[in-house]
């Protein structure tokens, strides 16, 4: 029986040692997640209990159909459902309004430059680092003579401005390092701009496209700062009624519910991060910064 060299056995340890550490950094980092999901679970008598890490004793859906369905948010008692709708309605246009008006900008500034194209990405990328909390108040405005305040569709415009300088800095470094004698080729054979655009470019971007969308959606989704200030009532996305929902609570606090209307929140962005997860690094990769 053949015995492995000494460097061999060191590599293994090793290894061995750097994925135990790796196994515990990822148990503390899932730890929230499972006590919200096993608490979403259990009944109040069984949480007054006090052992949150313990597995329900007796399995229940109760608190995930009152988070749905009739749970009280401010003075009205009709779940989160209509919410999470709102959310939807919300992201999917910012995602592909932006994400597409990023593709074009990112194209333009690669592809058919003109004179300034660096001063004008500069101004784009200089968007990426603007505080949130800057623009409210100009952005309120713009709204407000817009007649979208209070409106999901205004959250749609927020949202859509604000990620363009991210959507155009993803699309213009994965264009950057695409061979310019394919559209020299292409213009060579008579297509124009769009044709370019859509028949050789875009196809070839579903790498930079799936980064996009996870950004993007995770953004959308998961924003509660420009959803508190420019929607309300009925309007407002699942972020602000989750708030409104922990923080109109009466009497007894009933964290079971609260913890299944956060699952509900939540369980969009870890679909999505769990089918399209492995091409993010993959795209990040593929559209790194070309100088």
């Amino acid at each position: 029986m053949s015995v492995a060299p000494p460097t061999v056995r060191r590599g293994i340890a090793t290894r061995a040692l750097l994925y135990a550490i790796l196994l515990v950094f990822a148990v503390i980092y899932l730890m929230p997640l499972y006590v919200m999901l096993t608490t979403s679970f259990k009944t109040l008598e069984e949480i007054h209990q006090g052992n949150m890490l313990a597995l329900p004793v007796d399995w229940t859906l109760a608190p995930w159909r009152e988070a749905w369905g009739s749970a009280c948010i401010g003075l009205e008692c009709n779940g989160v459902h209509g919410y999470f709708f709102n959310s939807i309605k919300i992201v999917v246009p910012a995602v592909l309004i932006s994400g597409l008006l990023g593709a074009f900008n990112g194209y333009v500034l690669t592809k058919w430059k003109f004179r300034g194209h660096k001063i004008v990405f500069g101004l784009i990328l200089f968007s990426c680092f603007i505080p949130f909390q800057i623009i409210l108040l100009p952005m309120a405005r713009v709204l407000g003579i817009l007649h979208l305040a209070n409106s999901t569709w205004g959250l749609v415009l927020v949202h859509i401005v604000y990620g363009i300088g991210f959507t155009t800095l993803f699309f213009r470094n994965f264009y950057a390092s695409f061979p310019d004698e394919l559209v020299r080729a292409a213009q060579l054979d008579g297509a124009g701009f769009f044709v370019i655009f859509f028949r050789i470019l875009l196809p070839a971007s579903i790498p930079i496209i799936v980064v996009t969308i996870i950004w993007q959606f995770t953004n959308v989704w998961n924003d509660f700062l420009f959803g508190v200030s420019f929607a309300s009532g009925d309007s407002a996305p699942i972020t602000v009624a989750l708030n409104n929902l922990v923080n109109s609570s009466t009497g007894v606090k009933a964290y079971n519910v609260n913890m299944a209307a956060a699952m509900v929140a939540a369980v969009p962005t870890l679909i999505v991060y769990i089918l399209a997860g492995k091409y993010f690094l993959r795209g990040l990769m593929s559209g790194s910064v070309k100088g």
